[in-house]
């Protein structure tokens, strides 16, 4: 089956200018153009988009994954399985984290001090990094130093008085959020405080694309864990999260 580009857009959950986008700069060309002047993706283009956005995910950039994709010793089932081990354990990380998060909310509440080890559980990127190093070590072979490079110069650890700062601005864009929540998603203080939340994304973890950014929102309900640790700051908090986020993303894209 082939896909207009709204089409497409719609299935993937990416942005038409996205995908235009990657047109102009030879990143995700369409297999055809009709005589009307459509552009037309078919099967093949769809794997590769699927590459693009999980390598988006780990941090490449765009032009350091068109030089990957169109290299030609790339193979896409061995990049798929790099792509996994790594992804599992961010996974596992963010999990990690929210258990941190529940607990402290719980010593809080309960006027109990958290030892130092349970404080910072979860926030060791030793396993992630031990696994990109692997996989940086394959990439060079086959893509490289200066693409891999270029990425893992993104990657740095974070000290305590680091983390203390991200919790400190993402706190404060939360508290931003529960204050103007009556006035609705749109609510131009709740904007202010999504976009600093997607910036600081991208600030501190990884390039936070808007598409990114909407699927975040999304698992803010379709994960239990994630709806249970909004639920418990305030009732309807997660869904109220993803509709906020959503209509961030909508409004950051006029093109038709």
């Amino acid at each position: 089956m082939a896909y207009k580009v709204k089409e497409l857009a719609d299935l993937v959950g990416v942005s038409v200018r996205t995908l235009h986008h990657y047109d102009e700069i030879g990143l995700l060309k369409p297999g055809e153009v009709s005589e009307a002047g459509y552009r037309l993706y078919s099967t093949q283009e769809l794997e590769r988009l699927q590459q693009i956005l999980f390598f988006r995910e780990i941090g490449f950039s765009l032009q350091e994954i068109k030089e990957i994709l169109d290299s030609p010793d790339f193979d896409r089932k061995r990049a798929l399985a790099a792509h996994k081990e790594i992804l599992l354990q961010k996974k596992q990380r963010l999990e990690d984290i929210i258990d941190t998060v529940n607990k402290t909310i719980a010593s809080i509440e309960g006027g109990t001090a958290m030892s130092e080890k349970d404080m910072f559980e979860g926030f060791d990127m030793k396993q992630i990094e031990d696994h990109k190093k692997k996989y940086s070590q394959e990439a060079r072979e086959r893509y490289g130093d200066e693409v891999v490079d270029k990425t893992e110069k993104r990657v740095e650890g974070y000290t305590q008085d680091d983390w203390a700062k991200i919790n400190a601005r993402q706190g404060a864009n939360m508290q931003k959020i529960l204050d103007n929540m009556h006035n609705g998603p749109a609510d131009p203080l709740v904007q202010e405080a999504v976009a600093d939340n997607r910036q600081a994304i991208t600030d501190y973890y990884y390039n936070c694309t808007p598409e990114i950014f909407r699927g975040l929102g999304d698992l803010y309900v379709m994960d239990e864990r994630f709806t249970e640790f909004y639920e418990k700051i305030k009732p309807g908090l997660a869904e109220f999260m993803r509709d906020a986020m959503h209509y961030y993303v909508d409004n950051l894209d006029t093109a038709k």
